[in-house]
């Protein structure tokens, strides 16, 4: 099955709920791959063809990280980039004016809107966006100047579901949906949440579906039991033993005695 295009997405808008994750590693892309994630996520520095080889079929929007990139040549340099690399979009939390400069070169651009965390100070912090009918209208505002911009999707997150079903309805955009209900096109969530591998705070939105924290924990204590069972065998004399080391024949080792006798 050939990876989805923007064009396909776009189609789609509306028929169907798309998964979405953001995955920090090969064996995470791959797995996602294996079990049918439609959309992956990942950032700009980990991005590369090794992630593309991984998740083949996966349409992979790579997160263009904002400040680290600061003027919108970085942003269309990393861009071209990216895309060089195999990737089919890129999120940018910069200003319209470079989503546009971005959009205006043909490179398919995801925004954000409702709860912006590089932009959370002018919002109120880490909350959620929308509860109000102002603040609805300011995600609505933020959407369709995404739309203006020439943005193909947006990430709108922790935002009321009803407040995000109206505004999908009202926009061409992909609306990917982090804790903003289903009435959007695809559900995103970050795969150490799904794994359960967040020792940290769980956001609400989150669910989990394994428990890899407790097995970490399990293979860093069984870590720590190999690595003393090592060390104690060392005192011990245990290690190394004749089956560890590379034997030489008499007449050799005789042979080098009696050469090092003579220097």
């Amino acid at each position: 099955m050939a990876r989805p295009t923007v064009a396909d997405l776009r189609a789609g808008k509306g028929q169907r709920q798309l998964s979405m994750l953001h995955v920090t590693s090969l064996d995470e892309a791959a797995a996602a791959h294996a079990a049918g994630i439609d959309l992956l996520s990942i950032v700009d520095p980990l991005w590369g063809r090794d992630f593309r080889s991984a998740a083949p079929d996966a349409f992979v929007c790579v997160g263009l990280l904002y400040g680290q990139l600061v003027t919108t040549e970085d942003y269309l340099r990393a861009a071209f980039a990216a895309m060089s690399d195999g990737a089919d979009s890129v999120y940018c939390a910069a200003s319209l004016r470079t989503v546009e400069a971005l959009a205006d070169e043909g490179i398919p651009v995801c925004g954000h809107s409702g709860l912006i965390p590089s932009k959370a100070t002018w919002t109120g912090g880490f909350k959620a966006i929308g509860k109000t009918a102002d603040t609805a209208l300011l995600v609505h505002r933020q959407v369709k100047a995404l739309e203006d911009a020439g943005a193909f999707a947006a990430e709108i997150e922790v935002v009321p579901d009803r407040v995000a079903a109206e505004i999908s309805r009202r926009t061409t955009l992909l609306l990917i949906s982090m804790g903003a209900g289903s009435g959007c096109d695809a559900q995103y969530l970050f795969a150490e949440d799904v794994l359960g591998s967040n020792t940290g705070h769980v956001p609400r939105h989150a669910k989990r579906y394994r428990d890899f924290a407790a097995e970490y924990a399990r293979l860093q204590a069984e870590r720590i039991a190999a690595f003393g069972e090592f060390a104690d065998d060392v005192k011990a004399g245990g290690y190394p033993g004749p089956q560890h080391t590379v034997a030489i024949g008499d007449a050799e080792y005789e042979a080098f005695l009696a050469a090092l006798g003579t220097n």
